[in-house]
């Protein structure tokens, strides 16, 4: 019997420091990116869906996507379409590649990757839920590696100097807006 209870207690301290280490590694990425993985509401999400069309093909590319919940529902959204879901963080990546795993949707990709560090030449739409800063810093690599009229679609901030085609805001708590972006052809 005694066994049994050691057992239990190295089980329990074992998951115990599962838990402290993924907390841990989401407050470091949170300190190194500027931004917790936050998953988007219900109602953000199908207004955002609302706005892209199920025909969409090519590259569909989510910035930041979290815990995946986003991630899963554009894949279902746009079924023609590859979509690409970046997260740095490992517990909320490791996270969705379980679900992956459990739910696969084909034209999913899960990738831990600085999508800074990325080519954008071949997306067809953006979808990003990030924080000013990283918007700053986004909006001219969209303007320089995206071709003109692709869409962008950000929920919550806004992409500094650029114009939306649209703005809504969703009817929660927040009045959440979205942003509704197509990157203008180019000069010269």
């Amino acid at each position: 019997m005694r066994g049994v209870s050691t057992a239990g207690a190295l089980l329990f301290l074992l998951l115990l420091a599962l838990l402290l280490a993924g907390m841990l590694s989401i407050v470091f990425h949170t300190l190194r990116t500027g931004i917790s993985p936050m998953p988007t509401s219900g109602k953000v999400r199908r207004q955002l869906l609302s706005l892209l069309p199920e025909e969409l093909e090519g590259t569909l590319l989510e910035l930041g996507s979290g815990w995946g919940s986003l991630a899963f529902a554009l894949a279902d959204r746009c079924p023609r379409a590859r979509v690409v879901a970046f997260e740095l963080s490992p517990l909320p990546h490791a996270f969705s590649r379980l679900r992956q795993r459990l739910a696969p949707r084909p034209n999913l990709q899960l990738v831990r990757e600085d999508f800074f560090r990325t080519s954008f030449a071949e997306a067809s739409a953006v979808v990003c839920y990030l924080y000013p800063g990283a918007m700053s810093r986004l909006a001219p690599k969209l303007a320089r590696e995206l071709a003109p009229g692709t869409r962008i679609l950000s929920h919550t901030f806004a992409l500094r100097g650029w114009k939306p085609l649209r703005t809504l805001a969703v009817d929660d708590l927040y009045r959440t807006p979205i942003y509704l972006y197509e990157v203008p052809a180019r000069e010269g």
